[in-house]
């Protein structure tokens, strides 16, 4: 990088100092500020306040806690000529409206969703990359910058939507971790070593992954019957086994019935030629 536009970076957690240490290690002169004192970054320059950080440097990256950190942290401190961008998980309304409070202090504004671990960060191999939303052109301007900790992938100029698609994976993700809680459950008890299992379990998960492009398709289309290969009349009647096993080795279903309703009402309505896309409408309120 030869041309360097002041950096501040408030909040020095585990992700905030996992994001400040790869700026630096990138030779980005960085100053740097946290709630509580005393925490720092080597290399960094310390500022005092939060004014102060925000005083001298262009493009101001902010990863607190919640939005209302976000919002006591900057409370009456001059934004007038900055560019803001916010990578604090927080909802899509929340985005939204942080978004139009920065710009009514004459800041531009992007909101972002960090989809990794703080050891991901700082590593292109690990894969992890940022969602932006908000001011296309800040992102432009300052995309060497904002690259360097993880990949760039921007997904609009609704301030919302980074949000939005960063809950979306996760809620994905909680569900995954939910099947895989159940599968491990079933194996208590037995001779099978979890260790054993963990690469069929992998394996299995990844060949599944590629049916969210099925849904879309469908979605898209309008059309959840197309592709189908087993049919929810054909997954409900399994379902029974599933339920049975659980049963069988002890294990709680709480974490199965839930979707196993949804498909079940589904298959009621007269939809049995489709897969469980339809359980989408049943969720939308």
């Amino acid at each position: 990088m030869t041309e360097h536009t002041s950096m501040t970076l408030l909040g020095l957690g585990a992700m905030g100092s996992a994001l400040g240490r790869a700026w630096l290690a990138a030779g980005r002169p960085l100053t740097v500020w946290n709630r509580t004192p005393g925490r720092t970054l080597e290399g960094a320059e310390v500022a005092a306040s939060a004014a102060e950080a925000v005083a001298g440097a262009r493009l101001v990256v902010v990863c607190l806690l919640d939005d209302a950190s976000v919002g006591a942290a900057l409370d009456g401190v001059d934004l007038a000529g900055k560019d803001v961008v916010n990578l604090t998980t927080s909802t899509p309304d929340q985005a939204r409206a942080r978004a139009a409070w920065a710009e009514a202090r004459g800041a531009r504004f992007l909101d972002g969703g960090i989809m990794a671990v703080p050891p991901m960060i700082g590593a292109p191999e690990t894969g992890a990359f940022i969602l932006y939303s908000g001011s296309g052109d800040l992102l432009e301007q300052h995309r060497d910058v904002l690259g360097v900790p993880a990949g760039v992938v921007y997904v609009g100029a609704d301030p919302g939507y980074a949000a939005l698609h960063d809950v979306a994976l996760l809620s994905a993700m909680t569900g995954m971790f939910a099947g895989v809680s159940h599968a491990f459950a079933l194996l208590r008890g037995t001779d099978v070593a979890p260790r054993d299992f963990a690469p069929l379990l992998a394996s299995w998960l990844t060949a599944m992954s590629g049916s969210v492009y099925g849904v879309a398709d469908q979605l898209e289309t309008g059309d959840y019957t197309k592709g189908v290969a087993s049919n929810l009349a054909m997954m409900v009647e399994g379902n029974a086994t599933l339920l049975r096993t659980a049963e069988e080795q002890g294990v709680s279903t709480e974490l199965l019935t839930p979707f196993m309703a949804l498909m079940e009402r589904r298959l009621a309505d007269g939809h049995a030629d489709e897969g469980t896309t339809g359980v989408i409408d049943l969720l939308a309120r």
